[in-house]
C-alpha cells in the first residue's frame, strides 16, 4: 500500500510514518523544511504553489491512503479578553483547514486512480456537542475541518474514495505537552487500525483513535 502523510517529521506524523513502515507499506512523508530531512518531500500546506507542485510530481500514480496530519495549535491558554489576534486565526485556518483541502484537491487524480482513502487528523475539540470553551481558534479550525471532511465524504463517494476524520487522543508530543496521556506509538498503532477499517460504508466517520464514535 502506498501511503502519504503530511507533517511526518515529528509527533504523531513521525509515529505514523514508523508504524506504516513496520507494516511493510510504502510510506511517503512531507515536512515544511524537508530539505534537511532525508526521505521527506518538501511541502508547505499554506503555499498553493507548493501543494500544486506535490500533486504535479505525484501525477496520477495510485495513492492508497492520504493522511492529512499537518496542523498547528497556537492559541493554547490565551485570554478571551486580550488574546486570539486576527493573524493567529488566519495562520491556523491556513494550515488546519485550507491546507487540508488544497492537499486533497492536488492529489485527487492519484486517489481516484487507486480508489484510495483520506484520513483527516482532527480533534474531539472540533465537536459542537463537546464544547467546554477556550482555545477558540483551534476549536473553530477543527470544527471546520470536520465539516470539510464530512462534505468531501459525500462528494467523493462516487469516486470510490472514503474519508474519515479522527482524533488521535491527547498525545505526548510538542503540541500535546508532557501531561498528555497517550504515547505517540500507541496513538499511531490505533490510528493505523482505524484507517484499515475505513470504507465506503463508514465514510464520513468521526472517531477517537480507539474506535469510539465522537459526537458531532
Amino acid at each position: 500500500m502506498d501511503v502519504l502523510i503530511t507533517g511526518a517529521n515529528r509527533g504523531i506524523g513521525a509515529a505514523l510514518h514508523q508504524a506504516f513502515q513496520a507494516c511493510g507499506d510504502t510510506v511517503h512523508g512531507t515536512s515544511r523544511a524537508a530539505a534537511n530531512e532525508a526521505g521527506l518531500f518538501q511541502l508547505d500546506v499554506t503555499n498553493s504553489e507548493s501543494v500544486a507542485g506535490l500533486g504535479a510530481a505525484w501525477k496520477d500514480r495510485p495513492l492508497d491512503l492520504l493522511v492529512c496530519n499537518a496542523g498547528i495549535y497556537i492559541d493554547k491558554g490565551q485570554d478571551l479578553g486580550s488574546g486570539y489576534p486576527a493573524d493567529a486565526w488566519a495562520d491556523t485556518f491556513a494550515v488546519n483547514v485550507t491546507g487540508v483541502f488544497l492537499t486533497i484537491q492536488s492529489l485527487l487524480p492519484a486517489l481516484r486512480s487507486a480508489r484510495g482513502k483520506v484520513a483527516i487528523l482532527s480533534s474531539r475539540m472540533g465537536s459542537d456537542t463537546l464544547a467546554p470553551g477556550g482555545s477558540y481558534i483551534y476549536r473553530a479550525s477543527k470544527a471546520a475541518v470536520l465539516n470539510l471532511g464530512r462534505n468531501l465524504a459525500a462528494d467523493l463517494r462516487g469516486d470510490g474514495i472514503a474519508v474519515g476524520i479522527y482524533h488521535p487522543g491527547w498525545v505526548k508530543t510538542a503540541m500535546g505537552g508532557p501531561g498528555a496521556d497517550v504515547a505517540p506509538e500507541t496513538s499511531a498503532r490505533d490510528l493505523v487500525a482505524r484507517f484499515d477499517e475505513l470504507s465506503l460504508e463508514t465514510t464520513g466517520c468521526y472517531l477517537n483513535h480507539d474506535g469510539a464514535t465522537i459526537p458531532f
